[in-house]
């Protein structure tokens, strides 16, 4: 019932949407772009989506991340995906993603439906959209039209933001690939769903910058609940919800958190003690006497942008439809 009824207001901001996916034609993609040539590609992807979240419910933020890291290293061309020795999904900051099996999987059906046709780059944009609209969120418009990209090299994933990065770094990184402080914002939203390891964030939690204490942005009665959950000189790979209490559910809270400094991740807290990133983190919230934001609906609109990073599209020599996801043809 829950994903009939989001599926129903993705429905009705396709308007408010189209216009802003539309501007993605001149990148090449479009919404629709498989309309002639495979049309049950969404209805594939949805239902393999739906299948594995039903059985692991973590596969939604894994997905999630998972087309945000691709996109920020050599663009949303499914690079993430290649397999093998020095390749992007080896890199520190990939070790812990998680949903390659439902890629493939999806990728195996329409190579039987439609061979040669759907790349990898689009069934992961759609993949994302999908596991969001799962995990309670709203849904929007997926341009596709993307073609894969046959390098992958560990030694790219340094552009990809990092959990200790500041506001400033944050906004370079984003910048670089054409994206504002408010698609910043939005975007680490995402964390709204999910988890981190320990190891991401313990050291705020006792000697912080060689204070001795903690990191004093964290609420002191949180304090206590993140050290029993990840105690000094303990397991590293422990994990904890990034929204305290709503990790599996799609909504604000994420900002509510960062508010009452229960942020996770240094560099998430960090929205709310920036002024540049806290009045968007406020509009979120519906704080008094700002102009209210949406969250759902900029999340897609956000991600539509983020999606048409440096995409490889048409007859471009450097991009191909892969027939597997994890190998170059």
């Amino acid at each position: 019932m829950r994903i009939q009824l989001n599926q129903t207001l993705a429905a009705a901001f396709f308007v408010l949407f189209a216009t802003f996916a539309t501007s993605a034609l001149g990148q090449g993609t479009r919404v629709g772009f498989y309309l002639s040539s495979c049309p049950r590609v969404e209805s594939v992807v949805q239902s393999t989506v739906r299948s594995h979240f039903n059985a692991n419910p973590t596969i939604a933020p894994g997905l999630l991340r998972m087309h945000f890291h691709d996109c920020f290293v050599q663009g949303c061309d499914a690079s993430i995906l290649i397999a093998g020795d020095d390749t992007e999904r080896t890199a520190p900051p990939n070790s812990l993603l998680r949903g390659y099996e439902v890629i493939d999987d999806a990728k195996t059906q329409l190579e039987a439906a439609c061979p040669g046709v759907v790349s990898c780059a689009d069934i992961l944009a759609l993949a994302a959209r999908d596991s969001v609209v799962l995990a309670g969120g709203v849904g929007w418009p997926v341009p596709t039209g993307r073609r894969d990209g046959r390098v992958s090299l560990a030694s790219d994933t340094s552009n990809l933001p990092g959990f200790t990065d500041s506001v400033d770094v944050q906004v370079q990184k984003f910048q670089a690939k054409g994206l504002n402080t408010q698609d910043l914002v939005t975007l680490v939203g995402g964390h709204t769903i999910g988890t981190s390891a320990c190891q991401f964030f313990s050291y705020r939690l006792y000697n912080y910058n060689s204070t001795g204490g903690p990191d004093p942005s964290i609420d002191p009665a949180f304090l206590p609940t993140l050290q029993s959950l990840c105690p000094q000189n303990g397991d590293g790979s422990t994990r904890v919800g990034l929204d305290n209490s709503s990790q599996n559910r799609f909504d604000n809270s994420f900002f509510a958190n960062l508010r009452s400094g229960r942020g996770i991740l240094e560099s998430d807290q960090k929205l709310w003690t920036d002024a540049s990133t806290q009045s968007f983190v406020q509009r979120y919230l519906g704080i008094r006497g700002l102009l209210g934001l949406t969250f759902s609906v900029e999340f897609g609109r956000s991600m539509v942008k983020m999606s048409n990073i440096e995409v490889k599209t048409g007859s471009s020599t450097d991009g191909e439809i892969r027939r597997v996801c994890s190998a170059v043809n």
